[in-house]
């Protein structure tokens, strides 16, 4: 079951993919602790930025919420005699810092509520499962048909591409149930209306292909799952093969229909045996952003809707192939893959090249070597009628998504382009560089102001000579002007 409920109006919808960095700016000591000045500030503009204040045991009660994920975070140890001296506070904010820098540039931690919560509060301060729990209520009251089990995590609100209009945005959503496609979960139920949409999907009790992946329990914590899995190993080549044929014809078939997804991971496929079937369509529809948004906007060549499903394919290959997420993008060198084939279309979409040329079409993936021998036996015909108003409202707000999209980029390449410049120039060899240009600038001029000082000297002596003859001299025989240049100081 899915749950999505509409903002106030004049609410600006948040990109919560956009990175958070923590710096602590100063500490304060009162009568009985000490208080640590942080301030945070989303993606790159310093004025999306806002100061927190958080105690040592705020940061405690975080990591005690935290050692679910099961990783050893640097949270400096308790100390309860001495702990308001100065060298000691100091020390302690050095390992403060350290930890907020661990959590944040953690992919998985960083996207978990707790730790946006703990930075972020005024923006995460309402209880959307409760809210959810409310509105979903509401509805079943006149559904008898179904009932609330329990309550769903992680509800969201709204995205920042939420571009369709309200009347298109509950057409589309209703659609939904009549999409049918051997490798696309099925909605059994979907509505919406002006505040809120709801979906319903079977429970699957043998979770989804990331589930399978990290061999972890689907009904356990996402942080548990797939923070710290016990075993890493990837999948055999015949599952790498089938499940990315698979997931690349469903990605076809809904660019075909004009129908924009951008929300391909693994823990969005579920397993049906040995099919995979993709979930969540109506991501898009709700305006959420990527859960891969923070890496491909770092690319300007990633720019549309179709490149950025083709870049999340390749992080849920390498996922596939090696059992963990790559520690970071665009990868330099790939591990030994089971084929060489693997390894094509892994630096087809993660590479350096890649990332700075351009991705391959979905059309093109199919065609190379590790999906085109695969044999898909499915009889089921794909079905998903879109009313052509509703296409060309589609088409518009993926225009929009794209647009938003490449505005991104282009401000974070400049941000990138003025920090390397203001790195550079700030650089020890570049300020000797500076040094020694400045002396030898200063050389010369002292040198032209001497010529200057010379040349006025030489041209008085010559006017003096040539009003008044000397005695010795004769007219027809003029003192050579460069007696005075030879005599004249540096």
């Amino acid at each position: 079951m899915a749950f999505m409920e509409k903002p106030p109006a004049g609410k600006v919808l948040l990109d919560d993919t956009v990175p958070l960095t923590a710096a602590i700016e100063a500490s304060q000591s009162l009568q009985s602790h000490t208080e640590y000045i942080i301030r945070v500030q989303r993606g790159i503009s310093a004025e999306n930025s806002w100061q927190i204040v958080r105690r040592y045991s705020d940061f405690d009660l975080l990591n005690n919420s935290l050692q679910i994920a099961g990783l050893s975070l640097p949270l400096p140890p308790k100390k309860l005699i001495g702990n308001m001296d100065r060298e000691f506070i100091a020390e302690r904010q050095k390992g403060l810092q350290n930890y907020l820098n661990v959590i944040t540039t953690n992919h998985i931690l960083s996207n978990c509520e707790l730790v946006k919560k703990f930075l972020d509060p005024n923006n995460y301060s309402a209880n959307y499962t409760e809210i959810a729990l409310q509105q979903v209520s509401m509805f079943f009251r006149s559904e008898p048909k179904w009932e609330v089990v329990e309550p769903l995590k992680d509800i969201a609100d709204l995205g920042p591409d939420k571009y369709l209009s309200d009347k298109d945005f509950q057409c589309l959503i209703k659609l939904l149930p009549s999409c049918l496609h051997p490798y696309i979960y099925r909605v059994t139920f979907a509505t919406a209306n002006e505040s809120s949409a709801l979906l319903i999907r079977t429970f699957n009790e043998k979770g989804t292909l990331k589930d399978l992946i990290y061999k972890a329990k689907p009904k356990d914590p996402f942080l548990k799952k797939y923070c710290n899995p016990k075993k890493i190993q990837g999948l055999e080549l015949q599952q790498i093969k089938t499940y990315g044929r698979q997931i690349l014809e469903v990605l076809k078939f809904l660019h075909d229909k004009g129908f924009p997804y951008g929300h391909l991971h693994a823990s969005n496929v579920m397993l049906d045996g040995d099919t995979c079937r993709l979930l969540d369509l109506e991501n898009s529809l709700l305006g959420l952003p990527s859960f891969y948004r923070s890496y491909f906007t770092q690319f300007r060549k990633i720019n549309t809707l179709e490149s950025v499903d083709v870049h999340c394919f390749g992080h849920l290959l390498y996922e596939m192939t090696y059992g963990r997420p790559p520690d970071s993008v665009p990868v330099d060198s790939f591990p030994p893959a089971p084929s060489m084939a693997v390894v094509a279309v892994l630096e087809s979409t993660l590479s350096c090249d890649a990332c700075k040329n351009g991705m391959p079409t979905v059309s093109r993936l199919l065609q190379m070597p590790l999906f085109s021998d695969v044999l898909l036996t499915t009889s089921e015909k794909p079905q998903f009628k879109i009313p052509t108003k509703l296409k060309e409202a589609l088409r518009i707000a993926k225009e929009c998504i794209e647009k938003r999209l490449i505005e991104e980029q282009k401000q974070i390449h400049q941000h990138r382009r003025l920090t390397r410049a203001q790195s550079h120039h700030g650089s020890e060899e570049e300020r000797k560089k500076r040094k020694i240009l400045a002396r030898k600038k200063s050389k010369r001029s002292a040198i032209e102001n001497s010529e200057e000082h010379s040349a006025k000297y030489s041209n008085s002596n010559n006017s003096a000579g040539s009003g008044a003859s000397s005695p010795l001299t004769s007219p027809s025989s003029p003192t050579p002007p460069s007696t005075a240049v030879e005599h004249a100081p540096f």
